[in-house]
């Protein structure tokens, strides 16, 4: 059995994803040990999520923890947008006898891990140079569309202050005339369109769907797994598929960009982006960041970086923990940070 460095025993960390909930301990500062996926729909409750994990690890005694969740998070009550779950924090912490549970939004975790990772964490895509102590800001593509931003905060004792944001659900628009069909076909199912209905794991779906629908070509849906592997593979419908997602992701990504003026880098996360691979760097995405007319050569100067670490969300989280509970962080050795 491991030796647990926080005197009240290791903390459950956990990032809830519209199809995911992932888990793990954090043992010691920067110590994240013990990581598990469980699929959302394999528990009817996020409480019975927790305990499923938490009974692999019976003989671990668990005080602190903290969720970072695909959802704003305001008061109490947490109801999932792109999943069933809804519960109370207070009663969740009461019922899993635990002193104290942070609820987090899970980009905004994911933005306060950016200034840890490391450069093998990062694959640069385009040119730009990041400055240093600037504004960043932070997206990407899963089950839905998270948007954060992360400011520097000269009087806070991390040294950043996270912007919560629940910018993937911004109205999409269209920047083509391609685009401009898409959302027609759209229009005919959803009164509403936002950025997140097409720029996310469903969104490539949709899109598969209403580029098929304009070449006249009727097919099953297919899930994003496969338009991905298919348009990789050379597949032309699920080629062009990835394209217009990359270009439309190009656009939100320079939208944020200039909004936030985040000279500090666009960082790009969730699951859809990093299984593009290789491919994404000579994706439509750099160009469309680019393409911003009269401030396209602001947006050129501004790096993209996609994140490749396993679980920066949960780091993250740790961090917003340490910080819940107290904690004066310090650098140590690594860019990770120590808790006193």
């Amino acid at each position: 059995m491991e030796r647990d460095d926080y005197p009240d025993g290791p903390r459950l960390l956990s990032d809830i994803g519209g199809t995911n909930a992932r888990f793990a301990l954090e043992r010691a500062p920067g110590h994240i040990t013990d990581g598990a996926t469980l699929a959302c729909d394999g528990h009817p409750r996020f409480i019975d999520a927790v305990r499923a994990y938490l009974r692999r690890h019976r003989r671990v005694r668990v005080r602190h923890a903290v969720v970072a969740i695909a959802n704003p998070v305001e008061g109490d009550f947490i109801r999932m947008t792109n999943h069933h779950w809804q519960f109370s924090t207070e009663e969740t912490r009461e019922d899993l006898g635990l002193d104290t549970l942070l609820v987090v939004n899970d980009f905004a975790a994911l933005a306060m891990s950016v200034p840890d990772l490391s450069a093998a964490d990062l694959v640069q895509v385009g040119g730009g140079m990041a400055r240093p102590d600037a504004v960043i800001g932070v997206l990407g593509a899963g089950t839905g569309l998270g948007v954060a931003g992360l400011v520097p905060a000269c009087h806070d004792p991390v040294g950043w202050t996270v912007l919560q944001s629940e910018g993937g659900h911004v109205a999409f628009s269209p920047a083509d005339e391609r685009e401009q069909r898409i959302l027609s076909f759209c229009w005919q199912r959803y009164p509403h369109l936002s950025a997140e209905r097409l720029i996310s794991g469903p969104g490539l779906s949709l899109i598969h769907e209403a580029l098929g629908c304009r070449h006249g070509v009727t097919k099953a849906v297919l899930s994003p797994a496969l338009i991905v592997e298919r348009g990789l593979a050379g597949d032309p419908l699920c080629r062009e598929t990835l394209e217009v997602f990359c270009g439309m992701l190009g656009t939100m990504a320079a939208n944020l960009a200039v909004t936030l003026s985040a000279r500090g880098g666009i960082y790009i996360g969730g699951g859809v982006v990093p299984r593009l691979g290789a491919w994404f760097a000579d994706s439509p995405f750099r160009a469309r960041f680019e393409h911003k007319g009269r401030f396209s050569s602001f947006t050129a100067q501004i790096p993209c970086f996609v994140i490749h670490a396993p679980t920066p969300a949960l780091s993250g989280a740790a961090t917003m923990l340490a910080r819940q509970l107290g904690a004066r962080p310090a650098r140590i050795e690594g860019g990770h940070h120590a808790y006193a």
